[in-house]
């Protein structure tokens, strides 16, 4: 019963959907034909961030998961269609974070009928995966908190702006120039500023361990409770794991994500008379106008936090 239920609700969403998607795409029928610019879908806040970077005025945004929501597990809402089956371009992340679990962009994609690598792209392509350690099988999503795998999203990002709209390709190069010349900059002065915390003071302890790619880049070993948003958490055999791993180090202060509750982080500082130093972001970009409401300015928000937290006295 449940099953033919849940099925119904779907029937009942894609209908929906389609006819919000019609009646949009007559309403804007004469609006499209004289605008000389291409639409693009982006599936997270990060990644329409970027997109608007390199497209900048010729580009339409639309954002699918909005500032705040978590992507791992997102059902798409009507407009989300509507917009879908518009675009000219639809870039997703990929590394099994909007295709896992229950599967939410696969089925939005099917529903818009777009094809991947004709419509669809991956914005992280060429980036060497890091894999979840509870399932060595399956990667962890969260490239883009190393700003050298940001570059290669913008990169990628710019070549299929290139490719979809040739008429403006020469402004994507620049846009695209400037802004990676503006983040390399950022990502090379934290490799220098983390290699000279003392080693026994250099452990970043956050709720999710999503910050794979980060330690790698600014060799910042990590400690979590859980893996992946997407499991049970807060568990007592969690919490007894990241008390092991904080157990004989130095580490001085604790991090919260932006975008889960802060109740088990909260416990763990009370079990090891460590306090939470700050909040940071993992999974979106701040609401616009706060600190973190751009990639550039999320990335720098938790260098510096981050940075504060592991060597304050």
């Amino acid at each position: 019963m449940k099953t033919k239920l849940i099925a119904l609700i779907g029937v009942i969403a894609m209908v929906t959907g389609m006819a919000v998607f019609l009646n949009q795409r007559q309403q804007s029928a004469k609006a499209t034909t004289t605008s000389a610019k291409i639409r693009v879908v982006s599936t997270n806040s990060i990644l329409d961030d970027m997109v608007k970077n390199v497209g900048g005025q010729y580009v339409q945004n639309y954002s699918i998961v909005k500032r705040g929501t978590d992507p791992h597990e997102y059902e798409p809402r009507p407009t989300d269609i509507a917009a879908t089956a518009e675009a000219d371009v639809i870039f997703y992340n990929g590394l099994n974070l909007e295709t896992g679990g229950n599967g939410w962009f696969k089925k939005l994609v099917t529903a818009s009928k777009k094809d991947f690598d004709h419509d669809v792209f991956a914005a992280s392509k060429g980036i060497k995966v890091k894999y979840l350690t509870t399932n060595v099988n399956e990667p962890d999503p969260h490239a883009w908190l190393d700003l050298a795998n940001g570059i290669q999203y913008v990169k990628n990002i710019n070549r299929t702006l290139q490719a979809k709209d040739p008429k403006h390709a020469a402004v994507y190069q620049k846009n695209t120039d400037r802004y990676v010349a503006k983040l390399t900059k950022l990502h090379e002065s934290a490799q220098t500023k983390f290699k000279q915390i003392p080693t026994s003071q250099r452990l970043l302890v956050t709720s999710e361990g999503a910050f794979k790619y980060f330690s790698a880049a600014y060799h910042v070993p990590a400690a979590y409770i859980w893996e992946v948003n997407t499991e049970s958490q807060g568990t007592p055999a969690q919490m007894r794991t990241a008390l092991k791993k904080i157990e004989g180090t130095q580490v001085r202060s604790l991090f919260v994500e932006s975008s889960v509750s802060p109740k088990s982080m909260n416990k763990l500082s009370q079990e090891t008379g460590i306090p939470v130093a700050s909040t940071i972001f993992t999974d979106s970009l701040a609401a616009k106008g706060k600190p973190g409401d751009t990639y550039y300015s999320m990335l720098k928000w938790n260098l510096d936090k981050i940075y504060a937290g592991l060597t304050r006295s």
